[in-house]
C-alpha cells in the first residue's frame, strides 16, 4: 500500500513537474532556433541548426528593420529583427535599477513596521494588520485610475519614480504581513532581555531580530524583486518613452512591428528570466522557510 502511493506521488510529481517546466524548455530552445525553424511541422525540442543570431542581434544597437528593408528581414529567413529591439538592453537596466531601488525601500518602511505590529502593544494593533493587508484584495487594474491621477499630480508620468512608488504601494503591505508573523513566533523575552541590557528599538531590532529573521527577509525580497520586475499594467500605464520603459513593455512592443519573431521574443525572455533565476538559486535554502513562516504557532 505504501509502495503504492509512493510510486503514485512520484507519478503526480512528475507530471506536475513537465507541466511547469515545458513551457520554459521550450523558450529556451526555440531561442536558439532560427524562424523557420520554430514555425516548422512538427515541432522539435532541439534545435537541428542552433544559432546565437537572436542573442546577438539583441545587442547590435545599429541592426533594425524599416519599411526599406524589411524584405532583407524577412521572419521566413530567421533574420527578421524588431525595430524595437535597440530599446531591450535599456528596458532591462530600468527594471534592475527599479526592482533593486524597490527591494531597497520597501526593507527600510516594511521591516521596522512589521517589528513594532509585531512587539510593541498599542491600541488598533491587530486592526491595523489586517487593515493593511485588505489592500491586496482590491486588483491591480483597479488602482490604475487612483495611481495615474495620483502621479500626474506629483508631475511624475513617464519616469522610472512613478513605477517605485507604485510598486511600494502594492509590496509593502504583504511585506509587513509577511514579516510580522516571523517576528511574532520569535520569543517576547528576546525582546526583553535586549532592552534590560540598554538597547533600544533600532538596536534590539538590527542586533536581535534581524539575523534571526534572514528567512523571512529573503521571502520579501524575491517577491518585491519578482513582483517589480515582472509587472506591466501599471508600467504601460505610466511610461510612454524608453527612457523610462521596462523590460516587460519592450518586450511586449516586439509584437506590434511588421510582424512577429517568436524565436526573437523567446531569447529576450530568456534574458529575461536570468535575474529570478540567480536570486533563487542563491537564496533557495531560504525560500520556504520564509514563507512558512509564522504559519504553525506551538
Amino acid at each position: 500500500m505504501k509502495v503504492g502511493r509512493r510510486i503514485g506521488l512520484a507519478l503526480a510529481s512528475l507530471v506536475f513537474l513537465v507541466y511547469i517546466l515545458a513551457p520554459v524548455a521550450w523558450m529556451v530552445s526555440s531561442s536558439f532556433q532560427n524562424e523557420a525553424e520554430i514555425t516548422s511541422k512538427p515541432p522539435h525540442w532541439i534545435p537541428h541548426h542552433p544559432t546565437l543570431e537572436n542573442f546577438s542581434a539583441i545587442f547590435r544597437a545599429d541592426k533594425q528593420v524599416t519599411y526599406e528593408n524589411r524584405r532583407q528581414g524577412d521572419p521566413a529567413t530567421g533574420g527578421y529583427i524588431p525595430s524595437t529591439a535597440k530599446n531591450l538592453l535599456p528596458a532591462m537596466w530600468n527594471s534592475t535599477v527599479v526592482a533593486l531601488t524597490v527591494v531597497l525601500l520597501n526593507l527600510l518602511v516594511s521591516v521596522p513596521a512589521a517589528y513594532a505590529l509585531a512587539k510593541i502593544r498599542f491600541v488598533g494593533r491587530s486592526s491595523s494588520i489586517y487593515l493593511m493587508l485588505t489592500t491586496r484584495v482590491i486588483p491591480d487594474i483597479a488602482l490604475v485610475v487612483p495611481f495615474f491621477l495620483f502621479i500626474r499630480k506629483l508631475g511624475l508620468l513617464d519616469s522610472l519614480s512613478s513605477l517605485v512608488i507604485t510598486y511600494l504601494a502594492i509590496t509593502v503591505p504583504f511585506s509587513i504581513f509577511i514579516l510580522v508573523s516571523y517576528f511574532e513566533s520569535l520569543p517576547d523575552e528576546l525582546d526583553k532581555a535586549a532592552r534590560v541590557d540598554g538597547c533600544s528599538r533600532l538596536q534590539t531590532l538590527i542586533h536581535v531580530f534581524l539575523p534571526l529573521a534572514l528567512p523571512s527577509l529573503v521571502a520579501v525580497v524575491l517577491f518585491t524583486f519578482l513582483t517589480s520586475w515582472n509587472e506591466f499594467l501599471l508600467a504601460l500605464m505610466f511610461t510612454q518613452t524608453p527612457a523610462s520603459q521596462t523590460m516587460p513593455i519592450v518586450v511586449a512592443s516586439f509584437t506590434s512591428d511588421f510582424t512577429i519573431s517568436f524565436s526573437f521574443i523567446n531569447a529576450a525572455g530568456v534574458l529575461a528570466i536570468i535575474p529570478p533565476v540567480i536570486l533563487a538559486v542563491m537564496f533557495e535554502r531560504y525560500i520556504v522557510s520564509g514563507l512558512t513562516a509564522g504559519a504553525v504557532k506551538g
